[in-house]
């Protein structure tokens, strides 16, 4: 399945974002994975392992000093093209306020970043 339909039908932007994360399974498997990109409503993962789409997870996010746990589930899943590694399209779906709070401060973080890069340099 590709993501053509998924990047038609985002509301909100989608930033470069690497973090590591652990996804938990419904059967309380781990899967270590790496974020690659995030929004407001969902991120993109990496993985050595697939996760099916459909699957319910529970998601931890490590970036720098900060943390958070989502209830998530795939929406869709990349093969790795022979590497290896598998993207994987992921929704948040609940999430505590103290979690949001972190999430709205890493998506404050980058949203400043990307404003900062676009400005124009200023012609001496």
């Amino acid at each position: 399945m590709t993501s053509a339909p998924f990047a038609k039908r985002r509301l909100n932007p989608r930033f470069p974002f690497f973090a590591d994360a652990e996804a938990t399974l419904p059967d309380g498997t781990s899967v270590r994975t790496q974020l690659a990109e995030i929004s407001c409503q969902g991120c993109y993962l990496g993985a050595l392992a697939p996760i099916s789409v459909g699957t319910e997870i529970r998601l931890r996010i490590w970036h720098h000093i900060t943390s958070c746990e989502i209830e998530a589930k795939v929406i869709y899943l990349h093969s790795g093209g022979g590497l290896g590694i598998f993207g994987m399209g992921v929704v948040f779906e609940k999430m505590s306020g103290q979690d949001r709070t972190v999430v709205d401060a890493w998506l404050g973080d980058l949203a400043a970043t990307r404003a900062a890069a676009s400005r124009p340099s200023p012609r001496n």
